[in-house]
């Protein structure tokens, strides 16, 4: 069991929390939520015991039966992962001990009392699974992204974000009873994240967990806590139930506020109108301390109002972005190869793959940051791409402010509309007048997004660029890209934030890339099916593996010829089929062009005319459409098997 019981802390002049009471029983799953600043980090380390509560109790299982995932990173040091991991699983030093023990029953085989040490340790091993860790410690490793052999690297041979990934791992396989998780999907990417949560179903202690992951706490919690004005309110569900009845309980409690506010309104009316008549005196005492008794409904203010709109795009081309048979090479690293599609206007696409696939190389690429070692990406007439990445905040002047920042990029924009924006990216107060060189690493990363989305682009290509956003800035930032009249292609590992957001989803996975039309759920019940298909070394029912190396390639050959022959099967009904629907859609756009010219627009015959024939044209591309869905699938079963 984890209680808090009228908790009260403060910083300074700031109440943090004020008669903060929470209880989560053995076995509770609770999703940890707020805006930025409410507290929520400081109360997961006031349960962890980092830090101190200035009043109240705190009730928790025994140190060595928690584990807690902070978001800042600790130093690892030079040790080899698997004795850091061990080291955090407590077998380190059991693990010595056993060794020495060993040592000296060389010596003296005959000593009892040594013996009986040994096996005594022995059992606390055993206890802690601890014989097959390394095995269990491979299987964790891999399913959080990490490349076999790692158990024997060096920690310090990881950059940041996949040692906040060995943190992870490093409390996964201590197994806690109790977890207390701040952001832990921070650095994960979609296979990992997937695997975790497959993790995390099936733990049987109790989790307590923050993250700006929608889509997480509805799968890992059953219950949410707000931090709100110094309080814990609880909601008996996952985080979109929490949606749901906290503005039932808003709308609630602003009805309340108002009959106390007309209640308080009377009262105070009373004691002005009879506070100096001695006949009344004994009521108007009465009704003072009634008005001190009385505990003021607050209401958390709401969140800024800011919109956030893109300027307006220039219109470019039909082909946004043409990639065609392009290929990355880093020397002797190939990150991907062949690679070809074309990006149209309009288009929202999300670019996917795990952790060093190459997403953010091909992003660079198609935003003409780099040109590709092999094949043409050819841009497109009138396009005017927009790059973000994790390093835009160097094109920051930092001699300036962050206000003159904002106001040499959006300078058309009003001092009201500049604040209200700033505020939705979370700078506000004194903070737009901060130093650009002061600014931490998120804050400068925020400030480049919102230059970035301020300046006239027609091609946006985001890489992460929800990394440093709390949920609210989040929302306002995909109501703003779904408005965008604009092409844009974004990278990022927030499932729920793609999914509302993107119709395309492009792909790398080993060194290829493949394209899924449609949305990021469709996505990955797509790729499931296609990956039940690519079975290594999977052979027909009923013969045998190719023994020899000859008849290895004899057996590859066979199986690449008969994928050519599907392959152009499918292509013989596809072809024409995409030469058709192209003729409609280019006639489809003249007609819409012609509707747009004022002296066609003047003639109302030849406007019913192109009308009618505009809903013809329309007809005629939904008619085909099925049929090349389904061929599409069916190349894509064809092209994606592997050889």
């Amino acid at each position: 069991m984890i209680r808090i019981t009228k908790g009260q802390l403060r910083f300074g002049e700031r109440v943090l929390f004020r008669d903060l009471s929470l209880a989560v029983p053995d076995g509770g799953r609770l999703g940890l939520v707020g805006r930025n600043g409410a507290g929520k980090t400081t109360l997961l380390r006031v349960l962890a015991g980092e830090t101190s509560l200035d009043e109240g109790t705190v009730e928790t299982p025994p140190r060595e039966q928690m584990g807690y995932l902070a978001q800042d990173l600790a130093e690892l040091g030079p040790a080899d992962v698997v004795d850091f991991l061990k080291a955090r699983a407590s077998l380190a030093p059991l693990e010595g001990e056993l060794r020495r023990l060993e040592a000296l029953i060389a010596e003296n085989a005959s000593d009892a009392s040594l013996l009986s040490r040994y096996d005594r340790v022995n059992a606390k091993i055993a206890a802690l699974d601890g014989f097959s860790f390394e095995a269990r410690a491979a299987k964790v490793l891999a399913g959080l992204g990490f490349p076999p052999g790692s158990l024997r690297r060096s920690c310090d041979a990881f950059s940041g974000g996949w040692k906040m990934r060995l943190m992870l791992a490093a409390l996964l396989l201590a197994a806690p009873k109790t977890m207390l998780l701040d952001e832990p999907t921070n650095h994960l990417d979609t296979e990992s994240l997937e695997w975790l949560e497959g993790y995390l179903r099936d733990y049987r202690g109790t989790l307590v967990v923050i993250s700006h992951d929608r889509r997480f706490l509805d799968k890992m919690t059953f219950e949410t806590a707000e931090l709100a004005l110094g309080r814990i309110t609880l909601y008996k569900g996952n985080f979109s139930y929490y949606l749901e009845e906290s503005v039932k309980r808003k709308e609630a409690l602003e009805k309340e506020a108002q009959r106390q506010d007309a209640e308080i309104k009377r009262t105070e009316q009373f004691i002005e109108r009879f506070r100096y008549k001695a006949t009344k005196a004994t009521q108007v005492q009465s009704r003072i301390k009634q008005l001190e008794k009385i505990e003021r409904i607050e209401i958390e203010a709401d969140e800024t109002t800011a919109t956030l709109r893109f300027p307006p795009c220039p219109r470019s081309g039909h082909d946004v972005v043409a990639v065609e048979g392009a290929a990355r090479r880093y020397g002797d690293l190939e990150v991907f190869r062949d690679a070809s599609f074309t990006l149209h206007r309009g288009e929202k696409v999300a670019l996917v793959g795990v952790n060093g696939a190459g997403k953010s190389t091909l992003s660079r690429l198609l935003a003409f940051q780099e040109e590709p070692s092999a094949g043409t990406i050819v841009k497109g007439h009138n396009v005017l791409p927009a790059f973000f990445s994790q390093e835009s905040s160097r094109n920051l002047d930092y001699g300036n402010t962050v206000w003159q920042e904002v106001t040499a990029t959006g300078s058309l924009l009003s001092e009201v509309q500049r604040r209200s924006l700033l505020g939705a990216f979370l700078f506000s107060g004194e903070d737009i007048h901060k130093p650009v060189s002061v600014l931490s690493g998120g804050e400068k990363s925020r400030l480049g997004l919102l230059k970035i989305l301020l300046s006239p682009s027609n091609f946006l290509v985001l890489d992460e660029p929800t990394n440093h956003l709390d949920m609210a800035t989040k929302e306002l930032f995909q109501q703003a890209l779904l408005g965008y009249d604009g092409t844009l292609v974004i990278v990022s590992h927030d499932r729920h934030f793609l999914d509302d957001l993107a119709a395309r989803v492009i792909e790398i996975r080993q060194g290829r890339v493949y394209d899924y039309h449609g949305n990021y759920s469709y996505f990955i019940e797509r790729r499931a099916r296609l990956l039940e298909l690519e079975t290594p070394g999977a052979t027909a029912e009923g013969e045998a593996p190719p023994s020899t190396e000859k008849e290895r390639k004899r057996d590859e050959a066979r199986r690449r010829n008969e994928i050519y022959r599907r392959r152009q099967e499918i292509l013989v009904d596809l072809g024409p089929l995409e030469a058709r629907i192209e003729t409609l859609e280019k006639r489809k756009r003249e007609i819409e062009g012609s509707l747009c010219d004022p002296q066609v627009l003047a003639d109302s015959e030849r406007v019913r005319a192109l009308m009618i024939a505009l809903d013809e044209t329309k007809g005629e591309i939904e008619s085909r459409l099925p049929l090349w869905e389904e061929l599409m699938e069916r190349l894509e079963a064809v092209e994606t098997r592997p050889v």
